[in-house]
């Protein structure tokens, strides 16, 4: 391989590098690990420099921190687990101060939590409400490392494995942040954390000569990159060549795929779950298939409310009103799909946790019998959920039945009677009564229940 790095630079001096970086200080390291190739070569680095220090001379620890949005591509899913799992049994045996860990979003803010709990639209492809990073994948991550920095030290540094190589884009983002003459800058959103990228200028090709040549692609903690190799290979059809030359002259390397989310909406094709489809992953389809049915629904009018979580409503450039959230039945027909590729597949796609969290938030929004996700869920599965037992419903289903009648026959919107007794229910056992009657003022001046007439009023006033 001409022009490589094991040519042009020494694997040595990278490692020293780093040992330098580490030695420096007492600040404790955080190593943001997705398992692709990038992540994976900064963790082969660190620990082969960990290896090469005196027990003595290991004075901080290293966490090694993967994120599960709880919604990843299967096959990356079982893999970093397994990479996760083998990390930590490794760091113990060479009596490293490595902790492996990986850290998932809160049950009741997760993808499914808010798309079919709370009803957030899915996100846009071009950026628009794109809530999903944030709560997913950033957040999580930067709990878990403030937790360091609150019960450790008062710093840390958190290694990254973002190369300029990788684009344009990124490369003038990473150039913007560097400061003269130094290793470190500073974290954009976590306060008290530094970030240090020990592979800032390697080449995708220099990545796969670490992997793959480095110790014959064996890695300290005893698995095979080989295996990567493939998942990369997988996720471009089956026909990504590792570093082979192409017609011009030009080189190609398999790793430029990114594995992400096998919902994502924010991209038009999902190019790795595809990919690895056609290379003979076929246990994948339902999830292909599913994703294509939600992209599908978004922006249905009748699965739209038309007003935003908190009543307002707003209007586009041309003065239609704007969709807000998925309406209740929406929700509950992405969730009955859902239950059902899972079944189909046999494996889990919304965790148990995740599924009395959406329970609990329709209880708490939308449900006046309690009891509508756990009989839906016995009706797709046959089984039923621990809490079933358990659950009482709020109004019986002969009083909501007439309760719609009366409200259809008085034209007044059952979504306001709804919300009026949850909203009783809820501050029922509040001693001061004012919070109930605030409670139901809001309810009563929200602006979708008055939008005609506010309509009417300005239309006047022009």
């Amino acid at each position: 391989m001409q022009n490589s790095f094991f040519n042009e630079n020494t694997l040595e001096e990278l490692i020293d590098e780093i040992k330098y970086v580490y030695q420096s200080d007492k600040r404790p390291w955080v190593i943001g690990y997705s398992g692709g190739k990038d992540s994976t070569t900064v963790v082969e680095l660190v620990y082969k420099m960990l290896l090469e220090l005196k027990p003595a001379e290991r004075r901080k620890n290293v966490y090694i921190v993967s994120s599960d949005t709880l919604i990843e591509n299967p096959l990356i899913k079982i893999y970093l687990a397994r990479m996760n799992e083998a990390l930590g049994n490794a760091a113990k045996r060479d009596g490293l101060p490595i902790k492996s860990v990986m850290v998932t979003p809160p049950a009741n803010n997760s993808f499914w939590a808010n798309v079919i709990g709370r009803g957030y639209p899915t996100p846009r492809m071009n950026g628009s409400f794109r809530w999903c990073t944030d709560k997913l994948k950033i957040n999580p991550s930067a709990e878990y490392i403030r937790e360091i920095i609150q019960n450790e030290s008062e710093e840390v540094v958190v290694l990254l494995g973002v190369r300029k190589a990788e684009s344009i884009a990124r490369k003038r983002r990473i150039e913007g942040r560097e400061l003269a003459n130094r290793l470190l800058n500073r974290h954009e959103t976590i306060q008290d954390a530094y970030v240090y990228n020990p592979i800032v200028e390697l080449t995708t090709e220099d990545v796969w000569d670490v992997l793959l040549r480095l110790d014959g692609g064996k890695t300290p903690w005893g698995t095979d990159n080989s295996e990567l190799v493939s998942l990369y290979a997988d996720a471009d059809s089956g026909e990504c060549p590792f570093a082979g030359t192409q017609a011009g002259g030009q080189t190609q390397s398999c790793g430029n795929s990114r594995f992400g989310c096998w919902v994502c909406t924010v991209v038009k094709e999902d190019k790795s779950l595809n990919g690895f489809i056609k290379s003979g992953h076929r246990e994948l389809i339902p999830l292909a298939e599913f994703r294509k049915w939600l992209m599908s629904i978004r922006d249905i009018p009748e699965y739209r409310e038309k007003r935003k979580r908190n009543g307002s409503v707003y209007e586009d450039r041309e003065g239609n009103i704007g969709y807000g959230p998925f309406t209740w039945e929406a929700r509950k027909l992405i969730l009955s799909k859902l239950i059902e590729t899972q079944k189909k597949m046999d494996y889990e796609l919304i965790t148990i946790d995740e599924l009395k969290a959406i329970d609990e938030i329709w209880d708490d929004e939308l449900d006046l019998s309690r009891r509508t996700l756990i009989e839906l869920y016995e009706e797709i599965t046959g089984e039923k959920l621990p809490w079933y037992d358990y659950k009482e419903s709020l109004i019986d289903s002969e009083t909501l039945l007439e309760l719609e009648e009366l409200a259809k026959k008085n034209h007044i919107h059952f979504d306001l009677v709804r919300n009026v007794i949850l909203s009783v229910y809820h501050n029922k056992n509040y001693s001061n009564q004012r919070i109930l009657k605030e409670g139901i003022d809001r309810l009563l001046n929200q602006q979708w229940l008055h939008y005609d007439i506010l309509k009417e009023l300005e239309n006047e006033d022009k």
